[in-house]
C-alpha cells in the first residue's frame, strides 16, 4: 500500500471482558468530546513498573476453561500459498477457511468455507494461555501471532506443531516494566520475525524480537495517552502492517487511524468518520481504503478513503438479527469483495455480501455460547488461511 498523494456497552455479564474495563473511566474519557461513552473504553491508569502488580483472574477471564470440539482433523496440507500467491479460492460465501481466535474457549480454531472444522489449539494450560483474542499467520503461514489482553502477554504458536513456542509478558500481571504489559491488543508476526503488537494501557505500540526477547521499536509513552503520533498514542488497539512495511495504527479515543513507517516517520492521521470505538483497522484489498469495525452496540463497519475521510461502503443495522454486538474485525475478503466480520458479543462470525448487505455465512450462533460444532464463545479474532489448500486436502 503506498502512501495516498493527497496526505502527508454492554452485556453486564461480560463487564470485564475485551476492551472493557470501568464506566466511570469511559465516561470520563468521553466526556470532553461531548458523546455518550462506551462503558468498553480502556481503563485509565497510572503506568505501572518495575515488577508489576498481580491482577485477579476472575470466572469471566477464565470462560469456558480448556476445551476442544471432539472433532477428529484431518491432516495439515502443506503450505503452497502466500499472501500475494493464495492457494485456490473457494469462492461465494467464503474463499478461504478462517482460523478464529475463540477467546472464551481459551482456543484457536480453523473454520474451512463448509463449516469443518480442520485444524485446533485449545490452551495447554490457563495459567500460561487463556483468552486469546486475536491472531494473525506469519507471513510464510507457518507461525500464529496471539494477543491475551486480561492475560497480559502475547505468544507464538506453531501451526503444524500445535505448540506454544514463545511468551513476552508475564501472565496475570499487569505493568509497564521490562517484560510487561498492560492489556495487550492485537497481534502480529512482521516479515523480519519481530512481533508486534497495541500495549493498549500504557498507550503505546511494541514490536518486540523474539528471538532476544528486547524492544526493538516502541511508539508511544506509558502515562502519557495523548494523540502525537509515534511519539505519544491514545489508548492504540491495532497495529496492522501493510504490503509495504508500514503498520497502520488504531487509536480509540477519537478515533484516529494513522500510517507509521518502520523508522518512525509519520505518514498520515485521519479521524476514522462515523465511530464511536474503532477496532483495528485495515487496508482494503487494493490498498487504497480503510475499513474498520466499530466495537459499539449497534455495531458499524465503515470503509473510507483516508485522503478525503468519505465513506465508499458501510454496515449498520440498528436492530434485530442483523445487528452487530461490539464486533472487534473487519475484513475485505479477497477474490469475492465481501466483508468478514468477528461479531464478538453475538458470538459469531459472518460474511456480509458487498452489494446486498445480507448475511451470506455464519459460523456460531447469536445468544448461544459453546465449544461443540458450530459454536462459539466470544470471538475476537480472525485471519484468513491463504497458505494451504485445504479445499483440494478435504477431497481425499
Amino acid at each position: 500500500m503506498q502512501p495516498h498523494p493527497l496526505l502527508p456497552p454492554i452485556d453486564p455479564a461480560r463487564a470485564a471482558s475485551s476492551r472493557l474495563t470501568a464506566l466511570t473511566i469511559a465516561l470520563a474519557l468521553m466526556a470532553a468530546a461531548g458523546a455518550l461513552a462506551s462503558p468498553l473504553a480502556p481503563q485509565q491508569e497510572k503506568p505501572v513498573k518495575g515488577a508489576g502488580v498481580a491482577v485477579t483472574v476472575t470466572a469471566e477471564m477464565t470462560g469456558a476453561g480448556i476445551v476442544s470440539s471432539g472433532v477428529t482433523l484431518p491432516p495439515i496440507p502443506p503450505v503452497t500459498g502466500n499472501r500475494k500467491t493464495p492457494v485456490a479460492s473457494w469462492g461465494k460465501p467464503l474463499p478461504y477457511p478462517i482460523i478464529i481466535a475463540d477467546r472464551r474457549n481459551n482456543r484457536l480454531i480453523e473454520v474451512a468455507p463448509d463449516k469443518r472444522i480442520v485444524w485446533e489449539f485449545p490452551s495447554p494450560s490457563l495459567k500460561v494461555y487463556r483468552g486469546n483474542e486475536d491472531v494473525n499467520f506469519s507471513a510464510d503461514g507457518k507461525l500464529l501471532a496471539v494477543s491475551e489482553e486480561d492475560n497480559f502477554d502475547i505468544h507464538i504458536v506453531d501451526y503444524e506443531k500445535r505448540a506454544l513456542t514463545w511468551t513476552y509478558g508475564t501472565p496475570d500481571v499487569r505493568g509497564s516494566g521490562p517484560g510487561l504489559l498492560n492489556y495487550p491488543d492485537d497481534a502480529h508476526l512482521l516479515a523480519d520475525g519481530t512481533f508486534i503488537t497495541a500495549d493498549i494501557r500504557n498507550c503505546r505500540v511494541l514490536i518486540v524480537d523474539p528471538r532476544t526477547n528486547q524492544i526493538h521499536t516502541q511508539w508511544g509513552t506509558p502515562g502519557k495517552c495523548t494523540h502525537n503520533p509515534p511519539h505519544t498514542l491514545n489508548y492504540p488497539n491495532g497495529a496492522t502492517p501493510l504490503d509495504n512495511g508500514d503498520i497502520l495504527v488504531t487509536e480509540i479515543t477519537d478515533a484516529w487511524i494513522s500510517r507509521i513507517t518502520r523508522d518512525s516517520k509519520l505518514v498520515w492521521s485521519v479521524k476514522a468518520p462515523n465511530l464511536h470505538y474503532p477496532s483495528d483497522a485495515f487496508p482494503t484489498v487494493d490498498g487504497k481504503n480503510i475499513i474498520v469495525a466499530d466495537f459499539w452496540k449497534p455495531g458499524r463497519v465503515v470503509i473510507f478513503d483516508p485522503a478525503t475521510r468519505k465513506v465508499i461502503w458501510e454496515y449498520f443495522a440498528k436492530e434485530g438479527e442483523k445487528m452487530l454486538d461490539h464486533p472487534s474485525i473487519a475484513r475485505e475478503l479477497p477474490d469475492t469483495g465481501d466483508i468478514l466480520v468477528v461479531d464478538d458479543l453475538n458470538d459469531r462470525v459472518v460474511v456480509i455480501d458487498r452489494k446486498t448487505k445480507q448475511f451470506i455465512w455464519q459460523y456460531g450462533e447469536k445468544g448461544q455460547k459453546g465449544y461443540q460444532p458450530g459454536l462459539l464463545n466470544y470471538p475476537d479474532g480472525v485471519d484468513l488461511d491463504v497458505f494451504r489448500d485445504w479445499k483440494a486436502a478435504l477431497k481425499q
